[in-house]
């Protein structure tokens, strides 16, 4: 194991967890510099076992127990050790999850290899919440979306929020960023993809009647935070398709849409059991 006892906040050797709590710094920085964070020791396992690689550990000494089988297993990997104090003035928080590690980007899966096969796709369109993000990713790891695309403006998948909120589960569901919108679609159309926008419309059709009709291939559209679909997304849609509501609430929390939108629309017959 290579461990290092960190003595200052300043040491240049943590930058990588400088500043955590700055949004829209790490927005920017994260991806330009090609790395992430993993925030808690179950969440920087799951990543190690997705097989992205770790930049360096970052953790208080209590925590060098619990974390010695992964050490052991990256000796040349540096853990930084640090009292509390000094961790959270390096990060800005109180770090009580655990460990955390700055872990290196994977490379971009193309977007051919990530729809060969696949059945059910979750497309976000500009949903900028990293809460809502992460949500999202864990409704798809656990409710049969084989792939998520996101828009340009959408937030980052790997965004230490989007990946604690996750637990993880960013790092089973393949995911690409489309480079134009709502141009993109037309891909997953020419791919063979029935592309639904779930929004409430006046000719939207309920979640239901499209489940029925059981798409071999669906791509559903879930839109951003409060003005919902953009009107050039819903006109490159197929269709709009809406969750039935009952005392007069007319929406849910995006999030909390997508669960129930993807379990209602899970391949039936024989794509569900592959």
């Amino acid at each position: 194991m290579t461990i290092h006892y960190l003595e200052s906040a300043g040491d240049p050797r943590v930058s990588d967890y400088t500043q955590l709590t700055d949004v829209n710094l790490r927005k920017l920085r994260e991806p330009a510099e090609g790395m992430y964070i993993a925030e808690s020791s179950r969440v920087l396992r799951r990543a190690l076992a997705a097989g992205h690689r770790p930049r360096s550990f970052f953790l208080a000494e209590k925590w060098l127990a619990d974390l010695q089988d992964v050490l052991t297993a990256y000796p040349d990997v540096p853990a930084f050790i640090g009292s509390a104090a000094l961790l959270e003035e390096i990060t800005g928080f109180h770090l009580h999850r655990g460990a955390m590690a700055a872990m290196q980007r994977p490379e971009p899966v193309p977007l051919h290899e990530l729809l060969a096969g696949a059945h059910r796709v979750a497309v976000l369109e500009d949903i900028v919440d990293h809460t809502n993000v992460g949500a999202i990713f864990r409704s798809a790891a656990a409710l049969d979306i084989d792939a998520v695309l996101i828009s340009p403006r959408c937030g980052d998948p790997l965004y230490r929020r989007s990946v604690r909120v996750s637990m993880g589960t960013v790092f089973q569901v393949p995911w690409a960023r489309l480079e134009s919108w709502p141009g993109g679609l037309s891909l997953l159309k020419e791919a063979g993809f029935t592309v639904a926008a779930l929004e409430l419309t006046e000719d939207a059709v309920d979640v239901d009647g499209l489940a029925a009709r059981n798409p071999d291939r669906l791509a559903l559209v879930l839109g951003t935070e409060g003005a919902g679909m953009s009107a050039g997304t819903l006109a490159a849609a197929d269709l709009a398709v809406k969750i039935p509501m009952r005392a007069g609430v007319d929406s849910l929390n995006v999030a909390a849409a997508s669960a129930v939108a993807f379990w209602e629309l899970r391949p039936r017959g024989s794509q569900g059991s592959r």
